[in-house]
C-alpha cells in the first residue's frame, strides 16, 4: 500500500527514528563516492501553489543526491493554477513521477491529492502542519542533546499555526515534553491538541511565554504573520506583544538550551538579533537538516519499504 508523508503521525515513533538516524548516515556520507543513489532513474514532482525557498532548495538537491530527476512545477504555470481537479492533477502525476512533493495552502486540498494518487506524496507545507519541518528540527535537537527525545523539553513562543501544531503532533510521535504560549485569539486547533494528548503527548498550553520557558531544552517560535496574513500584521504584533524571544527570555531556559526558528526570521519581532544571531542559536543547522532528514525520508517511503 502507498505510504504519504502529510503530517509526522503518519510514522510510527520506530520509523520516525528510523528516518532520523538514516538522515544522521546521509549527513555523514554527502560528497563521498559511497553515498547511495536509491532513486536512480526516477522522477519526483515537486508542485508549489505558495512561494518557497529552504523547501525548494532541499528537495531539489535532495532528489538530486539521491539519483532521481526533480521536476519543479509552480501551479501558475500549470493547469492546476487555472482550476484543474486536485484530483486530476493526482492521476495523471501518478502517471509520470515515482513521487511528489506537494507545498499548498489549505490542508484538505493536500489531502485530495494524496486520496487520489497512486505515489507517495510528501506534504512539503500546508495551512495546517510542516511536518518536513519538524523532521529537520529534531535531528537538531538530537545533534546537541542525543538520540533519545523523551527527556527533552521543547517551548514554542508564538502563534498556534502550523509550526505550532507540528511540534504538537511531533510530541505525540517523539515523546518529548512541549510547553506552548500562544495568546487568546491566536492558540492551536483545539482537535489536534486533543488527538495529541489522546495519543500520550504531554503538552501545555498557557497564554504567556514566561509561563512556558523555566528550564526547557528548546526554545522555538517563528514569524507572527505567515504567507497569506500579510493584512494582519498589525493586530498581530499588537497581539504578539511581550512574545519576542530575546536575552531574557532564553534566561529562563536552561543553560545549555538551544534555539531554533524554522526561516524566514524578522529579527526585532518574534526574535532578537542578540539571540538568533547568538552562541544558542542552532538555526543554521536546522536549515541544512532539511535537506538530511528529506531525502531519508524519501528514500524510506520509495525504496526501503518496497
Amino acid at each position: 500500500m502507498t505510504r504519504h508523508f502529510l503530517t509526522v503521525s503518519d510514522l510510527s515513533r520506530e520509523e520516525l527514528f528510523s528516518v532520523l538516524d538514516r538522515a544522521e548516515e546521509l549527513k555523514a556520507l554527502r560528497g563521498t563516492p559511497a553515498h547511495p543513489q536509491p532513486l536512480q532513474g526516477k522522477s519526483i514532482a515537486v508542485v508549489f501553489e505558495k512561494a518557497s525557498t529552504r523547501t525548494r532548495l532541499s528537495f531539489e538537491v535532495g532528489i538530486h543526491e539521491l539519483g532521481a530527476l526533480p521536476v519543479t512545477l509552480n501551479s501558475k504555470d500549470t493547469q492546476l493554477g487555472r482550476g484543474e481537479p486536485i484530483e486530476d492533477t493526482a492521476r495523471m502525476l501518478s502517471r509520470y513521477v515515482h513521487g511528489a512533493v506537494y507545498r499548498t495552502f489549505g490542508h484538505d486540498r493536500l489531502e485530495a491529492f494524496a486520496r487520489y494518487a497512486t505515489i507517495p506524496v510528501v506534504n512539503g507545507l500546508s495551512d495546517k502542519f510542516h511536518p518536513v519541518q519538524l523532521l529537520a528540527d529534531m535531528m537538531t535537537i538530537r545533534q546537541r542533546f542525543g538520540p533519545s527525545l523523551e527527556n527533552a523539553r521543547v517551548a514554542w513562543i508564538g502563534d498556534g499555526n502550523n509550526m505550532a501544531q507540528s511540534w504538537i503532533v511531533s510530541a505525540a510521535v517523539a515523546g518529548f515534553e512541549l510547553e506552548l504560549a500562544c495568546p487568546p485569539g491566536y492558540q492551536p486547533d483545539g482537535q489536534v491538541l486533543a488527538d495529541a494528548r489522546a495519543r500520550g503527548a504531554r503538552v501545555r498550553l498557557v497564554e504567556r511565554p514566561e509561563e512556558a520557558l523555566d528550564g526547557v531544552n528548546v526554545v522555538t517560535t517563528d514569524v507572527w504573520a505567515s504567507m497569506g496574513q500579510e493584512a494582519e500584521a498589525a493586530e498581530r504584533t499588537r497581539a504578539f506583544s511581550g512574545f519576542m524571544v530575546d536575552d531574557a527570555a532564553m534566561g529562563r531556559a536552561a543553560d545549555d538550551a538551544i534555539f531554533l526558528h524554522c526561516l524566514p526570521a524578522h529579527r526585532g519581532e518574534e526574535v532578537s538579533a542578540a539571540v538568533i544571531d547568538g552562541p544558542q542559536s542552532r538555526v543554521w543547522d536546522e536549515a541544512e537538516n532539511r535537506l538530511h532528514t528529506q531525502k531519508a525520508l524519501l528514500e524510506w517511503l520509495m525504496v526501503q519499504r518496497q
